[in-house]
Parts: structure tokens; C-alpha cells; sequence
């Protein structure tokens, strides 16, 4: 499996190598380089495993096969960043924020990089955000990472085996996932855009990974249109795909009879609605960009974009305070973006709501249930360790980043970005103005992983590490 998706990986090099050749940039050659070189790592795997015989996966295959892909497709994508004067680690640093479509990057200067390097930057974002979706729906409930078990689609096998029939809901996967990065582009084009810069964007919003082909992100464009565009195609990407593949299918209540998305929605409409009243109240801005700005941000920041038209550290400490906690909250179950996920949330509200009503009548019994399933003591214990071990991590980096030299501010909001996988942290290092190319490789190295951990929800990985794990 690793060798088919190397293969892969140098096939989606192409449009990039074509991108340099056309352009006549010497960073063609690198291209051709990092493709060889996946191509022939990818076929020397196949060759070293060749078998007629079918196979699905176990469960600890499963998780094997996750962690390793996240891991080591990074090592091949960073070869054409190395070609630009990277170093080894930057170059890893910027292909795993693409690939975790977190949008973190340490490139300066991206309005004279070459097309092929900056397509680059962009497809990757696409491949993860592809990536993620299929991890989301198909793999992560069959490993009960987090709660996950609870979205188990009616094409999954529940038993010990992953991917019976798993390809028909890929198809779909991919399918939607395109067409919106299309749709996306055209809109973009039509509201001014050039056709590369739409492309580009197009792959980055859907993927809600917040790569952009300026230094100055979408705050390039000055315009209020693409911004709204971006808005509606973000806040698509966060939404739970298999309520969208359902509402194709035929259900068309699919999608406003979700749980989750309702409840998405309605947090994005208040988080922007409270942070517009802040700017007009604060004196920032008149009704009409106040809004726009709020949606614009809001959505890019919950859904873990990190793309920014301004420098919203402006607006005042409540505006900051809460970017701040926007961070933690991520999208939908089973989308493109990262996070805490609105259904954790939903459930621990309630969870906290049945304790509360135990206290006051501890004889009576509270079930407690999320859309039309029972949360049972697994799912409950699940997404705890889960809250558990993402503040522990944040914890953990923090102090990990703060022994390395970085100011408490850049440490603090630098992991839990990059655990968040959203992008942007605050203050004047690796705030929405700046970037994490300052920092130290030491420091790059350790966000490379919070980035990979909290992309793979965390247990994934940490169960390689017990010894039961290769015991079983």
C-alpha cells in the first residue's frame, strides 16, 4: 500500500514539473528528481511485496498503514522544497503542513517562487484534504479513534477487516471533492482571480489547508466577493461528506437533518455574528465590512483554514481571545478540517448536562444520546481521552517549544496550531502577518510532528508506541 501511494505521489508531481517546464524555471529538474524518486521507491515496495493474492486490512494494519503514510509521504514531498534552498527539515516542515492541510509555512517570498513550487505547495493540500476525508469516514470509525465509531457508514465492515466495500464511498468522495475545487476555481476566476491563482486557491479552500500563492494571503486580492466565495467554500469543506453524499443520494433532508451540521452552522453564525458586533462596537469597522470580515475569519479560522485578509491581532484583545479558542474547535466528523470536531463537543455538552442531572437527582437515569444513537460508556471514554490527550500534547509541545528559545506566546499558540492543524498562530513571530520561518529547525522538527499527531487524532500514532501493539 505505501508503494501504490508513492506511486501516486510522483504522478501528482506532473503538474507541477510541467508548471517549472513551461515557465522555463530551473526548478523543473527537481520535479523530476522528487518524481524518480518516489516512483522508484514506491515500485521497489511492490516488487518486495508482490502477491496475487487479495487482502483487506486488520485493525492493526490499519493503524499501521495510517501512521506510516503520514509519516513518510512527507520525506518524498519535500524534495522539490529542498531544491528551493530548504533544508531537509524545512522541506519536511512545509510538505507535512500541506499534507495535514494545516497551511503553517516557512516560505518567504511566495510572489516570486515559481509556478511549479507553489502548484506544489497547493496539491498537496489537496491530496491531504482527499486524504482526510476518506481517513474520516472510513478509517478512523473502524479504529473507534475518538468517538469515531459512532459514524460508521452502512458501507463499513464491523468487523475485523477495513475496506470491503469502501472503494464506492471513495468514488463518491472523490467525486465531491472535485467537483467543489472546480466550482471553486470558476468562482474565483469569475470575480477576478487569474486563472492560476484560482486553481490554486480552489484546492486550498476546499481542503480548508489555507495555502496561498502571496505573502499576503488573501489580503492580496482586496476583494470583498472572492472573500465571500472563500467563506461559503470553507465552511463546505468543514461540513460531515457523508451527509453531503447522502443528499445526493437522494435524501435531500440529509444534510439539514444532521446533528452536526446544524449545529456547525449555528456556531459559525454566532461566532461571526459576536465577533462583528465587536468591530463595530470597537469602533474597527462600519456594519457592512464587519461583517464580512467576521465570516471571512471566523470560517477560515473554526474550519482550520488560517487564511487571513488582514491582521486580525488589530482588532482588540476580545478579537484575539477569541481567535484564540476558535482554534481549538474545528469542523464537522468525517470533513476535510481539523480540531476538537463539533460532534465532541456536542457530546461532552450533553455529557456534562446528564452529571449535572444526576447531582441534583442522583435515582434518576439520563441517557444520554447523540441524533438517533445511544452514547454508550466506550464512545464517552473515548472522546475524554481524546480532549485529554490533545491538552496534554499542547501541554507537552508548549514546554518542548519554550525550551528551544521561543517566547511563551509563540510556544503556546504554535502548538496548538499545529495540533489544531490551522495554521496561523498569534503574536508577531507566527501570527496571520508573519510566518514559522524564523524559527529554529530544532523547533520546525517538533511542529512537523504536533502537526502529523494531531492530524491522525493523536491514539493513532501513540498506540505504535505500546508494546501490546506489537505483542497482539
Amino acid at each position: 500500500m505505501l508503494g501504490w501511494l508513492l506511486i501516486g505521489l510522483a504522478l501528482m508531481m506532473g503538474p507541477s514539473l510541467i508548471a517549472d517546464m513551461a515557465s522555463v524555471r530551473h526548478d523543473a529538474s527537481y520535479f523530476m528528481i522528487a518524481a524518480v524518486t518516489s516512483l522508484f521507491s514506491g515500485l521497489t515496495l511492490l516488487l518486495l511485496s508482490s502477491s496475487d493474492e487479495t487482502f483487506d486490512l486488520s485493525r492493526r494494519q490499519a493503524f499501521l498503514i495510517t501512521g506510516l503514510s503520514w509519516l513518510v509521504l512527507p520525506v518524498f514531498g519535500a524534495i522539490p522544497f529542498m531544491g528551493i534552498g530548504l533544508t531537509f527539515i524545512e522541506g519536511y516542515f512545509e510538505a507535512a503542513s500541506g499534507f495535514t492541510t494545516t497551511g503553517a509555512t516557512v516560505l518567504v517570498g511566495l510572489d516570486h517562487l515559481s509556478p511549479g513550487i507553489l502548484l506544489w505547495r497547493s496539491m498537496t493540500q489537496f491530496i491531504g484534504g482527499l486524504g482526510i476525508i476518506v481517513l474520516g469516514i472510513l478509517v478512523m470509525p473502524f479504529l473507534k479513534v475518538g468517538g469515531m465509531q459512532l459514524f460508521k457508514t452502512e458501507s463499513s465492515d464491523h468487523s475485523e477487516k477495513i475496506f470491503a466495500k469502501g472503494l464506492d464511498f471513495a468514488r463518491w468522495i472523490a467525486g465531491i471533492f472535485i467537483g467543489l475545487v472546480i466550482l471553486c476555481a470558476f468562482l474565483y476566476a469569475a470575480v477576478g482571480m487569474s486563472a492560476f491563482d484560482a486553481v490554486n486557491h480552489a484546492m486550498t479552500t476546499v481542503s480548508t489547508g489555507g495555502f496561498s500563492t502571496h505573502d499576503a494571503s488573501f489580503g492580496y486580492f482586496r476583494s470583498p466577493a472572492a472573500e465571500w466565495v472563500a467563506s461559503f467554500f470553507m465552511m463546505a469543506g468543514g461540513l460531515p461528506f457523508v451527509a453531503v453524499i447522502r443528499t445526493l443520494r437522494g435524501r435531500r433532508d440529509a444534510l439539514l437533518s444532521d446533528i452536526q451540521a446544524r449545529g456547525y452552522i449555528l456556531f459559525l453564525f454566532v461566532a461571526a455574528l459576536a465577533v462583528a458586533l465587536n468591530l463595530v462596537w470597537t469602533n474597527v469597522a462600519d456594519p457592512d465590512d464587519a461583517l464580512r470580515l467576521a465570516v471571512f475569519h471566523v470560517i477560515s479560522i473554526v474550519t482550520t483554514t488560517g487564511y487571513a485578509s488582514t491582521d486580525y491581532q488589530l482588532w482588540g484583545t476580545f478579537a484575539i481571545g477569541a481567535f484564540f479558542l476558535l482554534t481549538f474547535i474545528g469542523g464537522c466528523s468525517g470533513s476535510t478540517a481539523g480540531g476538537i470536531k463539533i460532534y465532541r463537543i456536542q457530546i461532552l455538552w450533553k455529557l456534562a448536562m446528564a452529571h449535572l442531572t444526576r447531582i441534583v437527582s442522583p435515582s434518576h437515569v439520563v441517557v444520554v444520546s447523540y441524533s438517533t444513537r445511544r452514547v454508550d460508556d466506550e464512545v464517552a471514554f473515548a472522546i475524554l481521552t481524546f480532549l485529554v490527550a490533545m491538552l496534554v500534547s499542547a501541554a507537552a509541545f508548549t514546554l518542548v517549544l519554550a525550551a528551544l528559545g521561543l517566547d511563551l506566546v509563540t510556544a503556546v499558540t504554535g502548538s496548538v496550531t499545529c495540533i489544531a492543524n490551522v495554521g496561523p498562530g498569534l503574536g508577531p513571530v507566527i501570527g496571520p502577518a508573519g510566518n514559522f520561518s524564523t524559527l529554529p529547525d530544532s523547533a520546525k522538527a517538533v511542529l512537523s510532528i504536533a502537526m502529523i499527531l494531531g492530524r491522525l487524532e493523536f491514539f493513532t500514532l501513540l498506540v505504535m508506541l505500546t508494546p501490546a501493539f506489537w505483542r497482539g
